[in-house]
């Protein structure tokens, strides 16, 4: 399958932006998903070439921004080196105040994004992103069985996403911790099952429920 080809199949024009495949991908992928369309192999046959065809178009389209890119940079330090340019002006001196004690400067630490799920709808991917915002929020707040009524509910909405799951797996596991510590040991070990269960191949998450498991057979 060669770049047209890629284009061709994703209904777009050749050189189309990253903007519109990413668009013309997600409609198409919603339309011929396999959940949508069970046991017909032609649509799964066909949502396969799509996703061949999106990524080797972002492929080719992030080279192509790169190149771009590495281009104007050879410019750029080919002016800035030609005999003719003149050496740029000194740095303005910039004075930097110290707090005093009577002022706080706060830092805070950007949360990771949210992962583009090419499956979902705007709405449903804006929802994931409320919903993650509002679970970090409970999670501080050790408002545990708040959390897992939110997340349950995503995970209805949108069961096809891996991401949702492993928030799930993660507020279980949360839960179940917490309730160690409150020596509820028998419903500690329901939620850290469900952690297991709902997301089964988090090397991570077994490690942390290893470790909340050694500490009720500690407090036996």
């Amino acid at each position: 399958m060669n770049v047209a080809d890629c284009y061709r199949l994703l209904g777009l024009r050749s050189g189309a932006s990253f903007a519109e495949i990413k668009a013309s991908y997600r409609r198409l992928a919603r339309q011929y998903h396999p959940d949508v369309n069970p046991g017909d192999q032609r649509a799964k046959e066909k949502f396969i070439e799509l996703t061949a065809a999106y990524k080797l178009l972002l492929t080719t389209v992030k080279s192509s921004e790169g190149q771009a890119s590495q281009s104007q940079g050879t410019a750029s330090n080919a002016a800035a080196t030609s005999p003719s340019t003149k050496s740029p002006p000194p740095t303005p001196k910039v004075t930097v105040k110290r707090a005093t004690s009577e002022t706080q400067v706060k830092v805070t630490k950007k949360q990771p994004g949210v992962e583009f799920n090419p499956q979902l709808s705007e709405t449903e991917q804006k929802l994931k992103q409320r919903v993650y915002e509002q679970l970090q929020q409970l999670l501080r707040d050790q408002r545990f069985p708040k959390a897992v009524t939110i997340v349950e509910g995503l995970a209805q909405r949108i069961p096809q996403d891996p991401e949702v799951r492993q928030w799930q797996a993660i507020v279980y596991q949360r839960l179940g911790r917490h309730l160690v510590s409150q020596k509820q040991l028998d419903k500690a070990r329901i939620y850290l099952k469900k952690a297991l269960r709902t997301d089964p191949h988090n090397r991570s998450l077994w490690a942390e429920v290893e470790r909340d498991f050694r500490r009720i057979e500690q407090m036996l």
